[in-house]
């Protein structure tokens, strides 16, 4: 298994991935969006797998912020310009992925690894 969690340090579900897979000592990477944001490639394989309304957040206090909502854009384009309007935590394994707090498909990909 690779597991990598994207998100940031300070969002509550991205805490309790990270406590998921800490707690069944699986080893994964995390990625901090604060401090590196999303690649063109990386951005490619979330949404080969997940649609772009998934993971695109159009709730976060970011969104709001910017006034997004009244605006016309392209998603995938601003999620590249500014990773913090991905929904977090995006939790990725090989060529499979889940956003938000996903445990019983975490619990699957483990036993799938044994």
């Amino acid at each position: 298994m690779n597991i990598i969690i994207i998100g940031t340090k300070k969002c509550r579900e991205t805490q309790k991935a990270e406590r998921y897979f800490k707690e069944r000592r699986v080893p994964f990477h995390f990625r901090d969006l604060n401090e590196k944001g999303l690649a063109k490639g990386e951005l490619e394989n979330i949404t080969a797998v997940l649609d772009i309304d998934e993971v695109f957040d159009e709730n976060s206090d970011r969104y709001k912020k910017l006034n997004m909502q009244y605006m016309v854009f392209d998603k995938f384009t601003k999620l590249l310009d500014d990773s913090l309007l991905l929904k977090t935590p995006v939790v990725r394994n090989g060529k499979k992925c889940t956003v938000g707090y996903e445990p019983e498909t975490w619990k699957k990909w483990i036993e799938e690894s044994k």
